[in-house]
């Protein structure tokens, strides 16, 4: 039986930090996983900025409120829903995930959690677990479960390298270079023909 696991942020949804550096104009909040491949470190580099500039989670929040999904990307996980046991695992935070996750018809998420005071500071991040999207992966696998992963960053290799089939979708030229033996795609629809193969199922 199989579980096919995707990241969330630019796979399915745009990037909620660049969004949020446009919202805010400071684009060093622009910086993600796709640049980052130490998390904690990006995490810190990122409260610093926003407790240098006073910015605290409802503001974040009001961004996020008008982000949409991708094009295509609803459809494409309607698509694979009916096919395949679907779960996102992202390295975001409950707080930012939950308008999104109803925009996408409400798919299961396993992801983060923000540390808030009650001034709607954030203070501080808590990871659901260590080194999240592998772990999780391996767990599933452990109870009989073959994985299938997509993602497009650095956090996502491991999960998309120890699955039974992985795919790096509209990830940047570095990583589809560092690793040309993950197959890439750029189409939601070359991405659901990938997923169906490594599955066998038929159209």
């Amino acid at each position: 039986m199989y579980i096919t696991c995707l990241d969330l942020e630019g796979v399915l949804v745009p990037e909620i930090w660049i969004a949020f550096s446009k919202a805010s104009g400071i684009p060093e909040l622009s910086r993600t996983t796709r640049d980052e491949p130490d998390y904690d470190k990006l995490m810190k580099f990122r409260l610093a900025i926003l407790k240098e500039h006073g910015l605290k989670l409802n503001k974040i929040q009001e961004t996020i409120a008008h982000i949409d999904p991708l094009p295509g990307a609803k459809e494409f996980l309607d698509q694979l829903r009916s096919i395949s046991q679907v779960i996102i695992i992202s390295d975001t935070f409950t707080q930012f995930a939950k308008p999104l996750m109803e925009k996408l018809g409400l798919p299961t998420i396993f992801c983060n959690s923000l540390t808030v005071a009650p001034d709607g500071e954030i203070t501080g991040y808590k990871m659901r677990i260590a080194d999240s999207k592998l772990s999780t992966v391996r767990a599933l696998q452990s109870i009989g479960y073959d994985t299938i992963a997509s993602g497009d960053s650095y956090n996502d290799l491991g999960m998309i390298q120890a699955s039974k089939a992985g795919f790096l979708f509209r990830s940047t030229p570095q990583i589809i270079a560092d690793h040309p033996e993950l197959p890439a795609y750029e189409t939601f629809d070359d991405l659901l023909a990938a997923i169906k193969r490594a599955m066998q199922v038929q159209d």
